[in-house]
């Protein structure tokens, strides 16, 4: 009887409160069980899980696959009785946001989405808030407005462009703030959020400080800050880090832990000497593997097929490859994710924890207290792993024991620093491990590069022809037909910063590990011989997996050639 009477009050519709928005978690709970996403069992397991690994109810949903981004969004909508605004696909121009004015739209969180004759739809993610059909009706007298639904996280893009430059918010807290510091600090790390920007860079100059921020793999300027106050930023940083303030000519390393919105940020930071001062690069990393799925990689039919075969075998190695920021670490995020299930035990060491795993045991190596990669892995082998992930391997111990584990019956992924995927393996060879073991363990190899993608929103085509193409990429007959080739840009827009591109994909090249390959790496092969068997076996080079994204309109030539060459 009791438990019928809490599922009747979990059925009754919720009330959120005046600034929930979708993070309000007992109108999430009432949608789901609306919708029969979960039953009353699935909310209380979701609720114990949430309270013992301090997450959100939303994270936990899209971590467990149980409900689909785009999907909840629609099911939201659905929930406050209004349409459902795909802000993700669709932003609203700078000047139909320009329409509400600043204090309004970030008071409401509110922004015009479409203007059609009469009628103006806006979109919010708290359709309910008091006072918001007041204020709409004030600012456009005379027209019928529409309010629609929009997912925070896509809204959030739309509302970045309500919010100042920061050289004129660093004038201003120079101006009223008595600490200055903390307060410009603050509004750095919310731009860098809201602009999704990975790395943030304080670079000192003869009388100025530089700040950039890299975005979609580019470098961008985001403000310049009076040198005279850069010490007590600097000073403030290395506390937070908890590095020596006093140091000032030799490199230092720390994190710092912000919380911006509700949402925790973990921050990496490096400090080096320049002749100029110290420079600062901080590294943004996600709290939440939200959105990371193999579905969002860009696999091709077969690479996908392969990687399918790859990940559910019970025991090998798995490795990618490429340099700093090319993905590797997002790919065997995602490949995890794929084959990770309360059956099994998964164990990873990493340096540092990127993202953190639902249901997965992650360990940070920490070289103060001697737990390196290579110490942390044969404390792992005892620990009954079935999955292990090593985010690394640096050294000739760290590859053999790797090796050992996958011989073991241990199904192991990591990292590995080589220009291509053929090249992996001859390394891996000079770096001490015996050809018969790399052979009997090794099951694919993957290398990857990020492209920056064509705006969805501008994208446009056009039709160039094949001889034009020849001046930049020779040979063009071997990736293209016909003597006219149709290519797409985006046209640029206030969506994408007028670059015509909006976020990244990645380009593969793989070397899968069949018989015949196995028998090549016992001869301790070359690089080339490698790549030869791998073309004959059907793998394809990441140039040419980029020019299938360039056909089908994700990418430009121009980055693809930007970032990979044929060979």
């Amino acid at each position: 009887m009791d438990e019928q009477t809490n599922q009747n009050q979990a059925a009754q519709p919720a009330t959120p409160t005046q600034d929930s928005g979708l993070y309000d978690e007992q109108l999430l709970k009432t949608i789901l069980l609306n919708g029969q996403f979960l039953d009353q069992k699935g909310i209380e397991k979701a609720e114990n899980y949430i309270a013992s690994h301090h997450i959100s109810l939303f994270d936990y949903l899209l971590n467990q696959n149980i409900v689909a981004y785009d999907m909840l969004g629609h099911a939201l909508a659905q929930y406050y009785g209004v349409e459902s605004a795909d802000l993700g696909i669709y932003q609203p121009s700078k000047e139909h946001i320009n329409m509400i004015p600043p204090d309004i739209g970030q008071e409401f969180r509110v922004v015009v989405y479409k203007i059609n004759d009469n009628q103006i739809t806006v979109a919010t993610d708290n359709p309910k808030k008091a006072g918001l059909n007041e204020a709409l009706a004030k600012i456009f007298p005379g027209h019928e407005v529409r309010i629609s639904y929009a997912l925070p996280d896509d809204l959030n893009e739309s509302l970045v462009h309500y919010r100042k430059p920061l050289a004129t918010r660093f004038n201003q807290i120079i101006q009223e703030q008595d600490r200055v510091a903390p307060e410009i600090i603050d509004e750095i790390i919310k731009d860098a959020t809201a602009y999704k920007v990975s790395d943030i860079h304080f670079e000192p100059m003869e009388d100025l400080v530089l700040i950039r921020f890299r975005i979609d793999g580019l470098l961008h300027e985001a403000g310049q800050l009076q040198k005279q106050y850069y010490e007590t930023i600097l000073n403030r940083l290395k506390v937070q880090a908890h590095m020596r303030i006093d140091e000032h000519n030799m490199s230092q390393d720390g994190a710092i832990r912000y919380d911006v919105d509700g949402k925790p940020v973990n921050v990496r930071i490096s400090i080096i000497p320049t002749l100029d001062g110290e420079k600062v690069a901080l590294r943004l990393l996600a709290e939440y593997s939200r959105g990371l799925n193999v579905k969002s990689l860009g696999l091709s039919a077969r690479d996908r097929q392969i990687f399918d075969h790859q990940i559910h075998r019970p025991y090998g190695m798995i490795v990618t490859t490429g340099p700093t920021g090319s993905g590797k670490t997002t790919t065997l995020y995602s490949l995890l994710k794929l084959i990770n299930n309360p059956e099994i035990n998964v164990t990873t060491i990493e340096d540092p924890v990127e993202y953190k795993i639902l249901g997965v045991n992650q360990i940070q190596v920490n070289t103060q207290t001697k737990l390196t990669f290579s110490e942390g892995l044969k404390s792992m082998v005892r620990q009954d792993p079935d999955v292990i992930l090593v985010g690394e391997i640096r050294d000739n111990e760290t590859a053999e024991l790797a090796v050992n584990a996958a011989l073991t019956g241990h199904l192991l992924f990591s990292t590995f620093h080589a220009n291509d995927a053929a090249s992996a393996i001859p390394r891996l060879l000079d770096m001490g491990v015996e050809p018969f073991l790399l052979a009997s363990t090794l099951n694919l190899v993957i290398a990857q590069r990020l492209v920056r993608m064509i705006h969805e929103a501008c994208r446009a085509s056009f039709i160039v022809p094949l001889d034009q193409i020849r001046r930049t990429l020779p040979d063009p007959e071997k990736y293209f037909k016909g003597p006219n080739v149709t290519l797409y840009r985006g046209q640029g827009c206030e969506g994408c910063n007028f670059t015509g591109y909006h976020g990244r994909t990645a380009i593969f090249e793989l070397v899968n590990i069949t018989p015949q390959m196995k028998e090549l790496i016992l001869t301790n092969p070359s690089t080339n011989q490698i790549e030869q068997l791998s073309r004959a076996q059907g793998d394809h080079t990441m140039f040419s997996d980029g020019i299938d994204k360039v056909e089908s309109g994700v990418t430009t030539l121009e980055e693809l050639q930007r970032v990979a060459e044929p060979k």
